[in-house]
């Protein structure tokens, strides 16, 4: 019979789903025990516990459900190589409170000069801070449009990607989009407006955006949205990978 309270309250910090209380109980209460902490101090340090074991669990989630191809933070990414860079304004951001002000992030530069590490690293910030994100290419985002329009889901999607906190759209500019694709993007972009911030990384500057949706009015019409609360990062400089390769090679 002496075992039964151990068993039951066993039972019943499973039922109120506190793993880390029937995993630590024991061994605190010992370590309380030699240190004479009283039961006020014992339960405050199993409640601490818990909680930060349930905000890693749900930090976690938040990093899967965003779908990164990679989990890169702005700690590993070399400001000095690139210069443009506003670092200042980078590590403002970082604090996800444009986020809460429903602004934009677009990061130009040409192709390898990190603009996806950035995003990724924003996107993982917000993450840390309890936010819905979803990172998707541009070609991929536009292919899922499309493939849900002919599935009749478009709605559906639409209103996923509307409840994200923070949408990272990567790569635009990179492949031109078909006169379908470029509209239901203007649509996404139009139901996020003031309502969700978007990050997008992009290889053009914005006077090359019309190559990409393929109409001056259509494109007139996503900048003004995008821009009217953004902030900019200029990032020009020599490609990461170029300047691998080159020393690789040396």
């Amino acid at each position: 019979m002496s075992g039964t309270p151990q068993v039951l309250l066993q039972h019943h910090l499973k039922k109120l789903r506190l793993p880390t209380f029937h995993s630590e109980y024991c061994k605190l209460a010992r370590q309380c025990a030699t240190e004479n902490k009283d039961h006020i101090q014992y339960l405050l340090r199993l409640c601490e516990l818990e909680l930060i074991e349930r905000e890693r669990r749900m930090i976690e989630r938040r990093i899967k459900a965003a779908k990164f191809p990679a989990t890169k933070s702005l700690d590993s990414f070399d400001y000095k190589v690139i210069p443009s860079l506003n670092k200042v304004l980078t590590m403002q951001l970082a604090r996800c409170e444009f986020v809460g002000h429903r602004q934009n992030v677009i990061a130009l530069g040409p192709s390898g000069t990190g603009k996806t590490h950035v995003a990724l690293g924003l996107g993982l910030a917000a993450c840390q801070k309890g936010l819905k994100v979803r990172f998707m290419t541009a070609a991929a985002l536009v292919h899922d449009l499309i493939e849900a329009v002919d599935e009749r889901r478009l709605q559906r999607l639409q209103k996923q990607l509307v409840s994200q906190d923070l949408l990272i759209i990567d790569e635009l500019g990179f492949v031109p989009l078909s006169k379908t694709g470029a509209e239901l993007l203007f649509e996404v972009i139009s139901q996020r407006y003031e309502r969700g911030s978007i990050i997008i990384t992009s290889n053009l500057p914005f006077d090359e955006w019309t190559e990409v949706f393929g109409s001056e009015r259509l494109t007139g019409a996503i900048l003004d949205r995008l821009t009217h609360h953004v902030h900019i990062l200029e990032m020009n400089g020599e490609s990461f990978r170029l300047r691998q390769s080159r020393k690789a090679r040396s």
